[in-house]
């Protein structure tokens, strides 16, 4: 680890974690460390335990060995249900758990108790800065618009303005692009670079299966294959074409295209 790292506080450290699905181990021995600062794009294979490392840090599944330090606490000595309200969390497949009836500003007021639906929010919300932070995603135009009515992209951008009502300190993005054209995407990556560039703003964690996806303010890249680390660090180093090869089972060609944007190509 060189001096510059060793200088920042850790946000996130997983020692040697082994999780298990039924009889089959899922995660086997992952280490991966982010600091503060950096912000990481998770590439994979479908299968290769994206999605079960998500649900390990936020422990929606237990692990079976290894570690788990997420803001300075320790799994399992500490209140993780708490936690989580300091860790944002964006998904496409939330999209089916918000009423059709409800507004955009409803789903974001539901984002100060953590809790999808507006039916739970309490009795005292803060509407301020809810708009304040549908402005920040450049949709408070949106505050009352159904959610039935909302495009896709317009759907993520809500759910960010959601993540921040906590002022949280990461934020999870599970393949927040799943379903976007290719001109919403751009549009969308756009809101995210911002947020990114926000001086006290979240570590993103952004899950993806498309190098194209990964803006320029991604620093580092954490690649899995069945399981296991792969790949993990600075993103020039991580995005190569022989390591994306193995990880995607098929020889491709990984190249920055300028701007600091990547694309890979099938050989």
């Amino acid at each position: 680890m060189n001096e510059k790292k060793d200088q920042k506080s850790v946000v996130l450290s997983v020692e040697k974690l082994v999780l298990y699905g039924g009889n089959t181990e899922i995660l086997k021995g992952i280490d991966w460390e982010v600091s503060r600062g950096e912000h990481w794009a998770i590439l994979g294979a479908n299968g290769c335990g994206k999605s079960s490392l998500l649900a390990a840090i936020l422990a929606y599944r237990p692990a079976a060995k290894g570690e788990i330090c997420l803001l300075g606490e320790r799994y399992g000595r500490f209140n993780w249900p708490e936690l989580r309200k300091r860790i944002g969390m964006v998904s496409s497949v939330l999209s089916y758990r918000v009423p059709a009836e409800e507004t955009a500003l409803e789903t974001v007021l539901s984002g100060e108790a953590a809790q999808l639906g507006f039916w739970s929010r309490s009795e005292t919300v803060n509407g301020a800065k809810a708009l304040q932070c549908l402005e920040e995603m450049g949709v408070r135009r949106l505050a009352d618009r159904r959610w039935a009515v909302l495009s896709q992209g317009e759907r993520q951008k809500v759910f960010i303005a959601r993540a921040l009502m906590q002022d949280p300190a990461m934020l999870i993005l599970d393949e927040p692009c799943a379903g976007l054209d290719p001109v919403a995407r751009e549009q969308f990556l756009v809101s995210l670079r911002k947020l990114a560039q926000r001086e006290s703003g979240p570590t993103l964690l952004f899950v993806t299966h498309h190098v194209e996806e990964i803006f320029p303010e991604i620093s580092h890249v954490l690649v899995l294959q069945e399981g296991r680390v792969l790949g993990a660090g600075v993103k020039e180093d991580v995005l190569e074409s022989e390591l994306l090869s193995r990880a995607f089972g098929a020889p491709v060609t990984v190249e920055n295209w300028g701007q600091d944007r990547w694309r890979l190509t099938p050989n």
